[in-house]
């Protein structure tokens, strides 16, 4: 099954002729399907096109079939049944991180992509909608010769317009061409918030926005959403971070709004992380959203007033909406295609995995700017440290989409102290950063180690480089 699933992608430019020539040819067999009748002919069709399609491309009878748009790769042999992909957890053979064993969909997918358009990184793949569970099992083939079109969303077009003054902190930052910083932390294993605010406090100052993880790892901790929540009411500016991993599209919608309504102003779309991994093996993943799709809902309700169902919201949310970007695995130099999906899905700030590899991160940029993407959306990039070069080889072993060039694991492990080392490289890496055109801020990261990211953060000189950024910029010669 997997040699022939290979066979497709690698010829999917005649795969794609094929099934334009029978589009065409459709009209001329549709009269006879109406005659016999459409449940009849879908009854007979069903079987053969199982069959023929689980051959060549293990499909699954979604109902919803979008081969033509996905390089002839099905994206529902995606472990996350991603409709917009690949995950930032791709392994560096090109795997996926959930089967380790079988080479990821969406790599593939962009590889058939590629082979259909040669000018597949100008033109992206189409967005694609959650899928609708009401049509697992029937034929695609039907709808083929009915002549209705593959499913895809048409993206609003058109930068936010939230005034000035109604934006929120984050937002503010982002768009005065100040270098943004924001740090993420954990939610505790506790029914009170004071471990919490404790966390938070450390970063008084220092940070435009604190982002609470989602269950990361597919671990569990409280709530992101309640621990937002929670920062919000005491002075702090929470990103929200909503993974779709363990609630459907009715469970986040109500998330959403409870945590606009609890005065949350920001939050980031996450896919989210494999449930294998984490404290709970044993759970059953949801993944009824992707990010792309997450994006898409989220600002349908925040710019048009509505559900994903259509329903009309009585009072719309105002977000600042994120997502994220791993340009640091496969299929690496195509990332740049998912970013500009998630752009055109409604991301109006990026984060970015550990960045340990700057020439990575530099060339990432290049392509970046030269698509002007990043003037689209704010390209934060994530940075940090652990304690040990230990913890940092682990890390990059068991957690995936971390990449941590081997040069810097054995300068770390050669160290006399290995933290101030790993240190001491995280501020020379924010340095750098910061001199790179595009990139908007750095995003801090680090398990329960709040207390020296909050040393990087002063001793990197972020902040008063901001001041003088923010002075210089209002008296160009003043300098």
């Amino acid at each position: 099954m997997l040699t022939l699933r290979i066979w497709s992608v690698r010829h999917a430019l005649g795969l794609r002729r094929v099934y334009v020539l029978i589009s065409k040819l459709a009209p001329l067999v549709a009269p006879l399907a109406r005659g016999i009748g459409w449940r009849r002919t879908a009854t007979v069709l069903r079987p053969l096109e199982r069959v023929a399609k689980g051959l060549l491309f293990d499909c699954r009878m979604c109902g919803q079939c979008v081969l033509s748009a996905t390089g002839m790769a099905c994206p529902m042999n995606c472990a996350k049944e991603m409709r917009n992909g690949p995950c930032g957890g791709v392994r560096a053979d090109g795997h996926c991180e959930v089967r380790p064993t079988l080479p990821c969909a969406w790599v593939q997918a962009t590889a058939g992509a590629k082979r259909i358009a040669s000018d597949h990184l100008a033109h992206p793949m189409p967005l694609l909608p959650a899928l609708d569970q009401r049509v697992r099992g029937n034929s695609s083939w039907i709808t083929v010769l009915q002549g209705r079109p593959e499913v895809t969303v048409t993206a609003k077009q058109g930068p936010r317009v939230t005034p000035a003054a109604e934006q929120g902190v984050l937002e503010r930052a982002c768009n005065s061409g100040r270098f943004v910083v924001t740090v993420e932390v954990a939610p505790p294993d506790s029914a009170s918030p004071s471990a919490l605010l404790a966390r938070a406090a450390k970063f008084e100052g220092l940070v435009d926005a604190i982002n609470v993880t989602d269950g990361a790892g597919g671990n569990c901790h409280m709530s992101s959403v309640a621990a937002s929540a929670i920062l919000a009411a005491h002075g702090h500016t929470p990103v929200y971070q909503v993974a779709c991993r363990d609630r459907n599209r009715i469970a986040i919608q109500g998330d959403i709004l409870g945590a606009a309504a609890l005065g949350v102003k920001n939050i980031l779309c996450l896919t989210g992380d494999d449930v294998s991994q984490g404290d709970h093996p044993q759970a059953k993943p949801v993944f009824d959203l992707d990010a792309v799709s997450l994006l898409q809902v989220a600002r349908g309700m925040c710019d048009l007033g509505v559900y994903a169902s259509g329903r009309k919201l009585q009072d719309a949310p105002d977000l600042f909406l994120g997502a994220t970007i791993n340009p640091f695995v496969p299929p690496y130099a195509d990332r740049i295609a998912n970013l500009e999906q998630k752009i055109l899905a409604g991301a109006r700030f990026i984060q970015t995995q550990f960045c340990f590899d700057l020439k990575m991160m530099e060339d990432f940029m290049l392509e970046v700017r030269r698509r002007g993407l990043h003037r689209r959306a704010h390209i934060i990039v994530g940075v940090g440290t652990l304690g040990s070069a230990k913890a940092l080889s682990w890390m990059a072993q068991h957690v995936p989409g971390v990449h941590v060039p081997a040069q810097l694991l054995s300068n770390i492990e050669r160290a006399a102290n290995q933290m101030e080392q790993g240190k001491a490289y995280c501020i020379e890496t924010i340095q750098a950063l910061a001199g790179i055109e595009g990139v908007a801020g750095i995003h801090v990261m680090g398990h329960r180690n709040e207390d020296v990211l909050a040393e990087i953060i002063s001793e990197c000189g972020l902040r008063r480089q901001t001041r003088l950024r923010s002075a210089n910029a209002a008296d160009p010669q003043g300098a």
